[in-house]
């Protein structure tokens, strides 16, 4: 076990979530964005909603055992970014007939993204990320005076 294994599983989560943060970010800039990409009948789709999906670095059991028995180096720690992917969820329906997207009917797609929800998510996604912050900063604190009882 190295005396950064602590320091790194914390920069790992710091990067996977600024990433979060980032595409979190992204959904609600295009909250409102009817026109992002074009599906395969070559018409204009509203922006669909990005979900990032995290896992740890080493997930199975065995590599944890290995560890412990000190019978290989020390796998990676912490986390990081599985993928990013679109939600399947429906775009919503609003009418507007003014719109210059309107159907025939008057209803505009709205992209699926429901500002509220990713509001939640972004102060979830803060907060893991300040507690990562300050575990990162602890470890720091205490390799800091571990060195100083070497003086």
């Amino acid at each position: 076990m190295s005396i950064f294994d602590g320091m790194n599983t914390s920069g790992s989560a710091l990067t996977a979530n600024r990433f979060k943060m980032d595409v979190i970010s992204s959904n609600l800039a295009n909250a409102d964005t009817t026109r992002a990409t074009l599906n395969e009948d070559g018409e204009w789709e509203p922006y669909r909603r990005k979900v990032v999906t995290q896992e740890p670095r080493e997930a199975n059991f065995n590599s944890f055992l290995q560890k412990a028995m000190n019978r290989t180096d020390s796998p990676g720690t912490g986390v990081r970014v599985q993928s990013v992917e679109a939600d399947p969820a429906p775009f919503k329906q609003v009418f507007n007939p003014n719109h210059p997207d309107a159907d025939e009917n008057g209803y505009v797609a709205m992209p699926n993204v429901d500002p509220l929800k990713e509001m939640v998510n972004l102060m979830s996604t803060t907060r893991t990320y300040e507690a990562n912050v300050t575990a990162l900063n602890a470890s720091k604190s205490m390799l800091m005076k571990a060195l100083e009882i070497g003086r």
